[in-house]
């Protein structure tokens, strides 16, 4: 600093540091453009042709040449710590901007409860097996299950994007200052979910099973928490992915309501498997809601041969209905359960790709 100092005093003109004066404030006011122009004087040539310039860039000539014996540093990765540490590291991260976020898990808590307690009085004891004597009251019991996992499922859907947008952008910030590799932060983000679900699923079967009449025997229990789990964490990992594949939140909400139209129209409800015309069934079975509803209405009614009903002025059994008005068919219960549970994997893993190799920040 002091030689720089004296190269400028030495110029003629250029006025005088003042004591206890701070010298880089001092630098850039003597050597501003404004002064420049007063003074007629080139300030980076004047720097190029003293001798501090010669000096330094022969020190850094010396300095560039490697010893000899001596290689170039080499890092296997960019990142710092081993991808276990990663994951955990944004693990940590993840717990606490959940746990500081009430607008987001909190409020999703309340729904799932006021949707139960909701669904529950609307088809109070409707899912008893006793109480289903005709095809209306099966159509109702099977409407409810359809549409308490749609609601359900699209909330999720709906209320994870907005959370994922803004986690998006801190991302992006992170990653290119090499803290932690992409797919750590999605391992983290999609586990960091699970628990969360698993609280959503338990107020179900606790609130909302029992007051709707489901049968309390441990296989349907199960299928019924089985099949709800991974249709919630389908829902939320798929909000995740097209949060990951947008640029902004309004084309990933259009881009989720065109699938919940698709899922609604090819769930095999509303539109029976036999009714829909051949060209048209390979979105019936790559539709996930599809798979819900056959996990759903199998393992609950899919081997009830014993109970008959009318249907249509004909007397057959539930069983009978489900499989031959449906297409849903008991026997393709272990693919239907494999395949359901393969759309949350799937989803996930396309959040990851997305969130490692698509970039919409804009500078």
């Amino acid at each position: 600093m002091l030689g720089r100092l004296d190269t400028i005093h030495a110029i003629s003109g250029v006025p005088k540091i003042k004591d206890n004066y701070n010298p880089s404030t001092w630098m850039l006011e003597v050597t501003s453009t404004s002064m420049e122009t007063q003074l007629g004087v080139d300030f980076a040539q004047v720097y190029r042709n003293s001798s501090m310039y010669k000096d330094k860039d022969e020190l850094i000539r010396r300095l560039s040449i490697p010893p000899l014996g001596t290689s170039n540093l080499n890092f296997p990765t960019r990142y710092p710590q081993k991808f276990w540490e990663q994951f955990k590291a944004c693990l940590w991260k993840q717990n606490l901007s959940y746990w500081r976020t009430p607008s987001y898990n909190l409020v999703r808590i309340i729904f799932i409860t006021v949707s139960c307690i909701a669904f529950g009085v609307l088809f109070w004891q409707q899912g008893n097996i006793d109480s289903i004597n005709d095809q209306q009251g099966l159509f109702t019991i099977l409407g409810c299950m359809y549409g308490t996992t749609l609601f359900a499922g699209i909330n999720n859907c709906q209320s994870v994007m907005p959370f994922i947008s803004i986690e998006r952008s801190v991302v992006y910030r992170e990653r290119f200052a090499g803290m932690y590799s992409p797919w750590a932060y999605s391992f983290a983000q999609v586990a960091m979910e699970i628990p969360y679900v698993f609280v959503q699923i338990l107020l179900f079967m606790f609130i909302a099973y029992p007051m709707i009449g489901y049968a309390w025997e441990p296989t349907k229990f199960f299928w019924f928490f089985y099949t709800m789990f991974c249709t919630l964490l389908y829902f939320l990992y798929l909000g995740m992915m097209m949060v990951s594949i947008t640029p902004n939140i309004q084309v990933a909400s259009i881009l989720a309501s065109m699938f919940y139209t698709i899922q609604n129209l090819m769930s095999g409800f509303i539109v029976p498997a036999p009714q829909i015309p051949k060209w048209w069934l390979w979105l019936y079975y790559t539709s996930p809601m599809s798979w819900t509803l056959n996990l759903f209405f199998t393992t609950q009614f899919g081997y009830e041969d014993d109970k008959k009903i009318e249907v249509f002025g004909e007397t057959t059994s539930i069983a009978a209905f489900v499989r031959d008005y449906f297409g849903f068919r008991h026997d393709l219960l272990p693919l239907a359960a494999i395949v359901l549970s393969a759309f949350p994997i799937v989803f996930a893993t396309l959040f990851g790709y997305s969130i490692s190799k698509l970039n919409f920040q804009r500078r």
